[in-house]
């Protein structure tokens, strides 16, 4: 009996621990939502005290300018066709932009991962090293580098590729460590047991193993890339975003020529997404053929 009262004791006293720290958590829970809500609250106070004009006074006209846009596109709607194959050539670049510094960006990005995997670097005292380059490379933001690119490039949109080539490299060096992270090293191990050298080990001993998930990787990249080269327009750096600019900044007038621009983007960025999307599918499960084979 006596046991039996210990024991009893002993679960009690678990439950009561529990409900102690469950009560804590939810404390200090309810403390941080406070602390962020009057974070949020007093910085959006100051950003609207800084700005030209009130939040509070203007958001009833925030669709002002949509209706506008949507307006003369329609009033203009015959001339459409035309403007869409106008642009076409800009959205072309837009999309060069974006698959050259993908593909800058993931060959860089891959060789960082190497570097900085432990298992895996070329020089394993130099991990540290290749870490930081990876963070400062996605740490500042494209249009920055795009920005200082162009003050020394002009603009363009090799500047555009360049920037955002660097952020890819930043971005896929971090993801790909970490997909290098699950990776096996006894392929590894057993290829430098018979004499070969760094690349080799990598190329058949890591790659294959991590091969599917960069690709996959890459590809959502690429989405982003895309938004970023049309973003990276309005700086000067070229392609859509900056027919978009010059369209936009024209005014009333030539509000149908940016709403052309905006249906070019919107129908890339979709289909890119599913395309990429289903190639990204595959890569990772299998087609379904396969699974069902």
């Amino acid at each position: 009996m006596t046991d039996q009262t210990a024991g009893f004791l002993s679960v009690s006293q678990i439950r009561d621990e529990y409900t102690s720290l469950t009560r804590r958590k939810r404390v200090y829970g309810g403390i941080l939502l406070i602390v962020f809500i009057a974070v949020m609250a007093s910085g959006f106070r100051i950003a609207d005290n800084r700005n030209a004009g009130s939040f509070f006074d203007g958001w009833h006209r925030i669709l002002d300018y949509p209706t506008v846009v949507l307006s003369e596109a329609w009033e203009k709607i015959a001339e459409m066709p035309l403007h869409l194959v106008a642009f076409f050539p800009a959205l072309v670049e837009t999309i060069n932009i974006a698959a050259a510094s993908t593909l800058i960006g993931t060959i860089a990005g891959t060789f960082l991962a190497l570097m900085s995997t432990r298992g895996m670097a070329l020089w394993p005292s130099q991990i540290p090293l290749f870490r930081r380059i990876s963070d400062i490379c996605r740490a500042i933001p494209e249009i920055v580098i795009a920005l200082v690119l162009i003050f020394v490039l002009g603009g363009g949109p090799v500047p555009a590729m360049i920037a955002i080539a660097i952020h890819t490299a930043g971005a896929l060096g971090k993801l790909f460590s970490e997909v290098n992270e699950n990776a096996s090293l006894k392929p590894v191990e057993g290829l430098h047991s018979v004499g070969a050298n760094w690349s080799q080990r990598m190329y058949l001993g890591v790659i294959p193993q991590v091969g599917p998930n960069y690709v996959s990787y890459a590809l959502l990249r690429f989405e982003i890339n895309i938004r970023a080269s049309a973003i990276l327009g309005f700086v000067g750096a070229g392609g859509l975003g900056y027919e978009l600019r010059n369209a936009m900044s024209w005014g009333q007038g030539r509000y149908d020529e940016a709403a052309a621009i905006f249906i070019l983007l919107f129908v890339t960025i979709v289909v890119v997404d599913q395309l990429s999307g289903l190639l990204r599918e595959r890569l990772t499960h299998g087609s379904n053929k396969g699974a069902r084979a």
